[in-house]
């Protein structure tokens, strides 16, 4: 079991999971780092959380590693006891492979991908001097699952959790205090995709708005929600953390047809929206 206690550190806090978790965190007495580029909605969730704990804002931007590395430095300066770290900040992509550039490409996995390895980089070395530590590193359910029209965000979720698996098993093997999360949101209730980028090849802006809803139509769990599921799985140590009933559908169906689990997922999709 890991405590809740201490300080704890997360990227993309100003809205979404990060933010309901910075809310969650300080409830249950954590100091906290909070990261994001949007300085005017970081500065608003430390009012929400108010005098009660202390809290550091950081303007950063996790595809710069400067910047990372700048961030826990002043995390752990103003935090000694920090003993959580959440690599949460992501952007979406919409478009298929050959509507996306490779500019684009790179610029999603600098944030969704080298964002985590440079978070995790940055503080490990810290954590290890704790007596318990936790690392979360959130991925997506297209960490597990890969369907069309996201070849970018599912390769660098996909990445994530290789990434993060293989340096849990490192942290195990070598007896460290330091354990590691890898979590998979399915459709969770955040304005990712409305703040989405589209590729250079999608010129129907209709196709962009029928996307955006269909997700929001398939979102049911709320970031409130996510972040409570997290805090569980932090406390349980566990490896894997599957947030939402979606979430959980999908990863058994890959489980019983890894190959084949597009075509069934489809059928079910398009029901759900025809009874929409």
């Amino acid at each position: 079991m890991t405590a809740i206690r201490g300080a704890a550190a997360i990227t993309g806090a100003a809205s979404g999971i990060g933010r309901a978790l910075a809310i969650e965190l300080a409830r249950r007495g954590c100091d906290l780092a909070l990261a994001d580029r949007d300085e005017s909605g970081l500065k608003a969730l430390a009012a929400e959380i108010g005098q009660d704990r202390k809290v550091s804002l950081h303007r950063i931007d996790v595809s710069e590693r400067d910047d990372i590395a700048q961030f826990a430095a002043e995390a752990i300066a103003a935090h000694p006891s920090l003993g959580i770290v959440v690599n949460n900040a992501g952007v979406a992509l919409l478009g298929t492979f050959e509507e996306i550039d490779q500019a684009q490409m790179e610029w999603l996995f600098d944030i969704n991908f080298w964002g985590v390895v440079h978070g995790t980089r940055a503080f490990l070395p810290h954590l290890k001097t704790m007596a318990e530590a936790h690392i979360v590193n959130v991925s997506s359910i297209f960490g597990i699952i890969a369907p069309p029209g996201q070849s970018a965000y599912a390769a660098a979720k996909f990445a994530v959790r290789g990434f993060s698996e293989s340096v849990r098993h490192e942290l195990a093997v070598a007896g460290s205090p330091v354990k590691l999360s890898v979590v998979h949101p399915g459709g969770v209730a955040t304005a990712i995709a409305r703040s989405s980028r589209t590729g250079v090849g999608v010129t129907d802006n209709a196709r962009r708005s029928q996307m955006i809803e269909r997700f929001e139509n398939a979102a049911k769990t709320t970031p409130k929600d996510a972040a409570l599921r997290i805090i569980k799985g932090i406390e349980r140590n566990e490896p894997r953390i599957l947030i939402g009933n979606d979430a959980r559908f999908m990863d058994l169906l890959q489980r019983f047809r890894p190959g084949t689990y597009w075509a069934p997922l489809q059928r079910r999709l398009e029901k759900m929206a025809k009874r929409k």
